[in-house]
């Protein structure tokens, strides 16, 4: 069996541990170490799981990694991006192969898709 677990590093995890949190609704499942400032923190999002882990000397500016996460509602979560730290680059859109898009930045400025199927 084979697990894939994105981890994002950063060195603002008390930051992007908040936008996650408030922009999903993510629950920490894991805390290392227990005690004290972690440096890791896995995270729950749905049926997803996902990490950050607290690098200082993490390289400013993005990743060549895309974050595409399928939400329940698109426009309602755009709404938290920016009060979180985020960044709207733009209004949702619905494509031709059934799915709304909306392209944000994480407070790294890491990409995100955030999507759901287009409503009926």
């Amino acid at each position: 069996m084979t697990t894939i677990q994105p981890i994002l590093v950063t060195a603002d995890l008390p930051g992007m541990l908040a936008f996650y949190r408030g922009l999903l609704d993510a629950e920490e499942t894991v805390r290392q170490p227990p005690e004290g400032e972690p440096f890791y923190v896995g995270l729950r999002a749905g049926a997803a799981e996902f990490g950050l882990i607290d690098d200082e000397k993490a390289p400013a500016g993005p990743g060549r990694v895309l974050l595409s996460i399928d939400v329940d509602d698109v426009r309602a979560r755009l709404e938290r991006v920016e009060p979180l730290g985020g960044t709207v680059l733009g209004p949702p859109n619905d494509m031709p192969w059934g799915q709304r898009v909306a392209h944000i930045q994480d407070p790294d400025g890491n990409a995100v898709n955030l999507t759901q199927p287009v409503p009926a």
